[in-house]
């Protein structure tokens, strides 16, 4: 292999990749909004949530089918196109509650806006894998990172704007702010030469990377187009765990507020500031575990988010001392970020980055399906007992599932590195 010198600064892409998910993560600030439009237009909390959900779907949806168009355009394409989309759908949002439109602010907002995070989110993901192969996790978990934190900048500066101007006002300003810093961070975006690797890495320890070393793309499983991915086991096994903890963590999102008050019998006021907290264990935890599953393995680190959660949740209905509540909501909420930084890495470690943009949207259809079950079932059972605790004892033995799962997918792994996966990629 003959060293070929990099055209871009690697630390300036994972940047730029920061800038991307830290404008479209601001769909996690949509709670701000619920209210003002409630009050202003008179749209039902429920009607106002719609759009949310309608976000997350076409979220999945875009970024399950426009992967492939991310592989073949390149990453700057995409990410303008992203920055486009997800700015005209934010303006638009403004526009439609000017006109007091509650369909085109589903379509602009859930659809349009949709679109444009689902693309944006997939964009830097597979250049980022191939600019850090010694340090996959740590460098998606930076960009994922952003994603999480999003709500921590867009949430106070959009209701700051909506008290002192108007929504309308607040949506044209924020959505022209994410263009410029989406379209900035998509245009340093470049895949690195064929044959780059980085300085100080010595190309003889390629082939005999492991963990310890970060993860190298000599080490993955083999390269798979996504077609192929498609037709192995252990993309399944990948997709049933995401499932299972985003569904976990979103169902908490969802009811974060009032859980807090009834479980640990606190005011609004103390519950809001744990769910204001919620955001840093969102954000932090993607960057920690991303990072520590470089050293213990992408595998390992699931486990050890099941077994995390496990416990926590058989535990948290008993707890009442508010700050030891909250300590396992944060626990809760980390796994659910570093689930979604660790799991590019680990889709680049099962099947190479060859096609890892469309994988990786293909895997991320879990996120629709889990942003629909998660806040659904906990809202039923709660409807139905008047408790929380029947949805904490069935998402425990959802977590036991989910771990098996990661077991069956570990072994899955030990056998195709006994057998040349390279040889037989769909073996697993």
């Amino acid at each position: 292999m003959v060293r070929t010198d990099a055209n871009r600064n690697r630390w300036l892409i994972a940047l730029s990749a920061i800038a991307i998910h830290l404008s479209i993560g601001s769909i996690y600030a949509y709670s701000v909004y619920q209210n003002p439009l409630r009050d202003e237009l008179g749209w039902a909390i429920s009607d106002v949530s719609l759009a949310f959900t309608v976000a997350i779907v076409f979220l999945a949806l875009s970024a399950a089918f426009l992967g492939g168009f991310v592989e073949n355009r390149g990453p700057r394409t995409s990410g303008l196109i992203a920055a486009g989309t997800f700015g005209l759908g934010i303006i638009g949002a403004g526009v439609s509650v000017q006109i007091e439109s509650y369909a085109a602010f589903v379509l602009t907002f859930g659809v349009i806006s949709g679109i444009g995070i689902g693309l944006g989110y997939i964009t830097p993901i597979s250049t980022l894998v191939q600019w850090f192969p010694d340090r996959r996790g740590m460098a998606t978990g930076m960009a994922v990172m952003g994603f999480g934190a999003g709500a921590l900048v867009t949430g106070p500066v959009a209701n700051y704007v909506m008290e002192t101007a108007s929504i309308p006002v607040t949506f044209y300003g924020l959505g022209v702010a994410y263009f410029l810093l989406m379209a900035a961070g998509a245009s340093y975006l470049k895949k690195p030469p064929v044959d780059w690797v980085p300085d100080g890495i010595d190309e003889s320890e390629l082939d005999t990377a492991n963990n310890e070393k970060g993860v190298s793309v000599n080490t993955d499983l083999a390269e798979l187009t996504g077609s192929e991915a498609l037709r192995t086991p252990r993309f399944y096994l990948v997709w049933l765990v995401m499932f299972i903890n985003i569904s976990a963590g979103i169902m908490l999102l969802s009811v974060a507020s009032p859980m807090t008050q009834v479980i640990a019998q606190v005011d609004a006021a103390t519950a809001a500031s744990v769910v204001g907290l919620i955001g840093i264990f969102n954000g932090g935890g993607r960057i920690f575990w991303a990072t520590a599953s470089d050293y213990i393995g992408r595998t390992s680190t699931y486990g050890v988010f099941f077994g995390l959660q496990i416990a926590a949740f058989l535990l948290m209905p008993q707890i009442t001392h508010i700050w030891l509540f909250a300590g396992l909501l944060f626990l809760i909420i980390s796994a659910y970020g570093g689930g979604f930084a660790c799991l590019p890495a680990y889709l680049g470690d099962l099947f190479g980055t060859k096609e890892l943009s469309a994988i990786h949207g293909y895997t991320l259809t879990a996120w629709g399906a889990a942003g629909v079950a998660g806040p659904m079932l906990i809202s039923e059972i709660v409807e139905r007992t008047g408790s929380y605790v029947m949805a904490f004892y069935i998402i425990t033995g959802a977590l036991v599932v989910g771990l098996t799962a990661v077991g069956v997918l570990y072994y899955r792994i030990e056998d195709v590195r006994e057998s040349s996966p390279r040889a037989d990629p769909q073996a697993t």
